[in-house]
């Protein structure tokens, strides 16, 4: 089951308290300090590995219990991602949107 965690939205401003995000290449807020629970994506000077859909449009992200189930038989956009001991990411598109998925460990 899905649970929408946040908004993913790209913009070309910079945001209070934007931190960088080596792995990804990318400036990122931290959405659990919005109330709407946005995260604001810039572009660094560098090259993103991320798929263009993601740099360009909104995202949805959920949390899932299974990302791997998630996964099956989608488009990826970009593969499972381990952020930090507690948190894996993926993204695949969906409707043609990009998704973020997002499987805690609990």
């Amino acid at each position: 089951m899905r649970k929408l965690n946040h908004i993913g939205v790209p913009t070309n401003v910079s945001q209070p308290g934007e931190f960088y995000n080596e792995g990804l290449k990318v400036y990122l807020t931290d959405f659990t300090k919005s109330p709407n629970r946005l995260e604001f994506l810039r572009l660094g000077d560098e090259k993103s590995p991320l798929a263009e859909l993601i740099q360009t449009h909104t995202h949805l992200a959920y949390e899932v219990d299974d990302i791997d189930a998630e996964m099956k038989g989608k488009k990826v956009l970009m593969e499972k991602t381990v952020c930090s001991p507690e948190l894996t990411i993926a993204f695949i598109e969906e409707e043609g949107i990009a998704l973020e998925l997002m499987q805690y460990t609990k």
